[in-house]
């Protein structure tokens, strides 16, 4: 790699037909291969993406610097945003539904960890308080992309319509949150 420090390379070999490389929050670099993929395969895939591993390494140790100094919250805040986030999300289910021409069951408001919003079979969203610290217009996203699955469960074409239909700019919101999501990610 082009960094000062070098860059350890986790292999996880799995019943799969494609490679994928991650890198975790916490900067470390994963490629995912199928258990019969050469060795020399997946190095020349690292090397490959070398100046992306690095441009994402870097980015993810700036973030974890970032969130060191922002600190943490208390317990009282933690319960304090989960009682706002049920408000703001409960009433924007509550707009959007009828916009869409669907119903929900409950919703259920979680501290996840790694995701902002999930809609199961039966009709339950389930929500991270965090979408509270969110911008608005996030939070609406995050609220019509699970309404959505209403429709379509799944992210085909006709679900990511469905979205567009309700929010031309769904994209831009879906940008600033896998940029800007870190920063929410509190503890």
């Amino acid at each position: 790699m082009d960094t000062a420090k070098p860059v350890t390379v986790e292999i996880i070999r799995s019943a799969r037909k494609t490679m994928t490389l991650e890198v975790t929050k916490e900067g470390r670099v994963i490629v995912r291969a199928p258990f019969r993929m050469p060795e020399a395969r997946i190095r020349a895939f690292v090397e490959e993406k070398k100046a992306w591993i690095s441009r994402n390494v870097a980015r993810m140790e700036q973030n974890c610097r970032m969130k060191e100094q922002a600190g943490s919250i208390t317990s009282e805040q933690r319960i304090a945003g989960m009682k706002a986030a049920r408000e703001k999300i409960t009433e924007r289910a509550a707009y959007y539904a009828p916009v869409l021409g669907v119903t929900y069951g409950k919703i259920t408001i979680r501290d996840q960890k790694t995701r902002w919003g999930s809609c199961s079979e039966k009709g339950n969203l389930n929500f991270t308080w965090k979408l509270i610290l969110a911008p608005p217009e996030v939070l609406d996203y995050v609220v019509v992309h699970e309404l959505c699955h209403r429709l379509e469960m799944n992210h085909s074409r006709r679900f990511w319509e469905h979205v567009a239909r309700v929010l031309p700019d769904y994209e831009t919101r879906r940008a600033w949150l896998k940029e800007n999501g870190w920063m929410l990610d509190i503890e």
